[in-house]
């Protein structure tokens, strides 16, 4: 038996199950099939998870603090497996309440693996068998898996990929992070807060590559003040395993070095879920295993969508969520706008926390621009000298002929709630007219967007 819907989506992550749920609200019969959790990665082994046990390394640093704010705390210490515990129990909670939300919205679930058969049409393996589903329309949202390079593989032991990371057999002493995107960094500011000896190897010329240089240079100093190695312009070649211990091959500057650790986390990117979907027979056009769209997700089938990790960068859970929701508007006949990667945020939940939006520096004057570029230190902001974080700098820049926002990027404490306030900006095509008259309430660390602003044409008040 064939059930027909109006749109059918593969994969839950935050791009499918939200797609799913717009879609409905608009009216539509909607199908979400699922091969291993609703919730998709972001939720049961991404962004969730890791912010859980983020917290629980903030707050341990902070423990280790006390002394600061007149306080005193006594066999500071942690227990990792409950810490661990914690992680997966916000994880369940999370994921649990997706399924919540697709039953309240009545869409139909089927847990299974989907290949698409023709156009429209899905073959659907599950537990009991083969089921065929046709949608008017089908979402590929799929998403995307660490990328794993020759000799770099996970093994589960000494060699971890982010899932093993996140459910550690055991406390790294020596550890190796191969790769600084955000993935790499905030595992090494994890493990490197609860006291593993941290090295973290980057191949491009600075740790987060793709942030403004600037922003880069100030993380990279905390890195090194709390501890961390930083080897740029490195790679790693080869990894001995034997026993206990990892050898890793280090090309630095044309010469090889070896070190030993007893642990590796390997975060060198992502590749994109394409396989098994009956793509290459529809003549869906893949590039670099994410699958080739326009600026509505549209894949050049008929009917036929991709939205999140697998239709390519930026790899952002929220990127997915609002292209979801722009095809199920499109889906049920709406006029939705394309949405815009430069308007959408970039966060790194690290210790110092990194947020951005738009053109960096470099990018901005790359694409011709002449720019007016402001820069405001927390040191100077009033809340942040009172909650202990004097270390971070907002940072803007802007069309100097026009006045438009062309990017921001900051790191301290908190600027992943913070860059919010320059994504509405963006969103809203505002200018430094608007952001200058713009009343940002005191004592907060917001004031510190307005004071960047400010800065950019020279008219600073606080530092």
């Amino acid at each position: 038996m064939t059930q027909t819907f109006d749109m059918v989506v593969i994969g839950s992550g935050p791009g499918g199950y939200v797609c799913a749920i717009r879609g409905a609200q608009l009216g539509l019969k909607v199908a979400v099939i699922e091969r291993e959790h609703l919730g998709g990665i972001c939720l049961n082994w991404g962004c969730i998870p890791t912010k859980a046990l983020l917290r629980s390394a903030e707050v341990f640093h902070l423990m280790h603090r006390a002394k600061e704010f007149g306080l005193s705390a006594d066999k500071i210490g942690y227990d990792l497996p409950a810490v661990v515990k914690r992680s997966r129990g916000v994880a369940k909670q999370l994921a649990s309440g997706v399924g919540h939300l697709l039953k309240k919205n009545k869409v139909t679930v089927i847990m299974g693996e989907g290949t698409l058969t023709a156009p429209g049409k899905v073959s659907v393996k599950t537990e009991k068998g083969t089921e065929e589903v046709t949608g008017k329309a089908i979402i590929l949202a799929t998403g995307a898996r660490a990328r794993e390079l020759p000799g770099l593989e996970p093994d589960g032991k000494l060699v971890w990929n982010y899932k093993t990371a996140l459910n550690p057999p055991h406390m790294p002493k020596k550890l190796l992070v191969i790769g600084s995107g955000a993935i790499g960094i905030e595992f090494a500011s994890f493990f490197n807060t609860l006291g593993a000896d941290t090295t973290v190897v980057e191949v491009m010329d600075r740790v987060l590559p793709v942030e403004d240089a600037e922003i880069s240079a100030h993380a990279k100093k905390q890195f090194i003040k709390q501890g961390m190695k930083i080897i740029e312009k490195a790679t790693v070649k080869q990894l001995d395993r034997a026993g206990d211990k990892v050898t890793a091959h280090i090309e630095i500057g044309g010469k090889t070095e070896t070190q030993d650790f007893d642990t590796v986390i390997s975060a060198v990117g992502i590749v994109g879920n394409v396989e098994n979907l009956g793509l290459e027979k529809l003549g869906v056009k893949i590039d670099r295993t994410h699958v080739v769209t326009d600026e509505y997700c549209r894949t050049g089938v008929p009917g036929l969508y991709a939205i999140g990790d697998i239709a390519g960068a930026p790899w952002l859970a929220h990127k997915a969520s609002h292209e979801g929701v722009m095809v199920a508007e499109l889906v049920a006949g709406g006029h939705p706008h394309p949405i815009k990667p430069g308007a959408i945020a970039g966060c790194t939940y690290c210790n110092p926390q990194v947020a951005s939006v738009g053109l960096t520096e470099e990018k901005a004057k790359a694409a011709g621009y002449d720019i007016k570029v402001g820069r405001f230190p927390f040191v100077g902001n009033g809340k942040a000298i009172a909650l202990g974080e004097p270390e971070g700098l907002i940072k803007t820049i802007f069309d100097a002929k026009t006045g438009e926002l062309l990017g921001a990027h900051m790191v301290g404490a908190e600027v992943t709630e913070l860059i919010q306030g320059y994504v509405i900006g963006r969103t809203l095509e505002t200018t430094e007219a608007e952001l200058i008259e713009t009343v940002f309430p005191h004592p907060t660390l917001s004031e510190m967007l307005h004071e960047s602003v400010l800065s950019a044409y020279g008219r600073t008040l606080h530092f």
